[in-house]
């Protein structure tokens, strides 16, 4: 217990899926955590609900004006910030013949553009405090060809490019702030269950160690999470960390 006590989060994309495991995973360890979602309700729900002091605040990740006035308000309300996951996306299912200009932007605003907006605007109020420790979702779209999903994947892939020239950067200039990003696999959320037309139809996740094939549950991603933000990963950062079950390391 207490693994990130004290700490500040803010977490996007906190409403849903595994933003909110996230969250809750964060608060349980002791972290105030500011809930961010374009939809406020669903985001004061996961707040109400995990309690030890989280807040709810709206954010659309592609909007720079709300990127700036989110950072203000963490700062006059609790003075710092420690913890920024970057956990907003979507999914479009289309390969590259199949995808619109309008559609690869879309996706690129809200997972490439959020995380770009996310790290440069949370450094500098992470460096008025003790530094932190940034953890950007991306996914084994980023290390596979899955040519379903063109776009997810090219904006996955960025996030993880643009992770390590961030860790890079803030140790060359000198910053305590580690970088890190998460590549989880087929993970039992809302999103999953929509690509794969489930909706509202979740499959149980059984507990302990889970056969090839079975997805894994959102709180498997929020126990990774708890550890990238805290000091327990210090000597860990510009990583990328798979969570997947061994899918990217099968031969076949």
């Amino acid at each position: 217990m207490d693994r990130v006590k004290d700490k500040v989060a803010l977490v996007t994309g906190g409403g849903s899926g595994l933003g909110a495991a996230d969250c809750e995973a964060l608060a349980r360890e002791g972290a105030r955590v500011v809930v961010t979602d374009v939809k406020l309700e669903t985001a004061q729900a996961v707040a109400d609900r995990i309690g030890n002091g989280a807040v709810a605040m709206t954010l659309d990740v592609a909007d720079e004006a709300q990127w700036i006035a989110v950072m203000a308000e963490i700062e006059q309300r609790m003075g710092r910030l420690d913890i920024l996951v970057n956990n907003a996306g979507v999914v479009l299912s289309a390969d590259v013949e199949n995808t619109t200009l309008e559609q690869f932007r879309w996706v690129n605003a809200i997972m490439t553009d959020g995380v770009f907006l996310g790290c440069k605007y949370a450094i500098p109020l992470m460096n008025k405090g003790d530094g932190g420790s940034i953890i950007n979702m991306s996914s084994t779209g980023a290390l596979l060809g899955y040519p379903i999903f063109f776009a997810y994947s090219a904006a996955k892939g960025a996030v993880r490019s643009m992770t390590k020239s961030i860790a890079v950067m803030c140790q060359e200039k000198g910053y305590k702030i580690r970088c890190n990003s998460v590549h989880p696999g087929a993970i039992e959320t809302p999103m999953v269950q929509t690509a794969e037309g489930r909706v509202d139809q979740p499959k149980d996740i059984p507990d302990g160690i889970l056969p090839p094939g079975t997805p894994g549950h959102p709180k498997d991603v929020g126990a990774l999470i708890v550890f990238l933000a805290s000091d327990e990963s210090r000597f860990i950062t510009g990583a990328e960390l798979v969570i997947d079950n061994g899918v990217t390391i099968r031969p076949f």
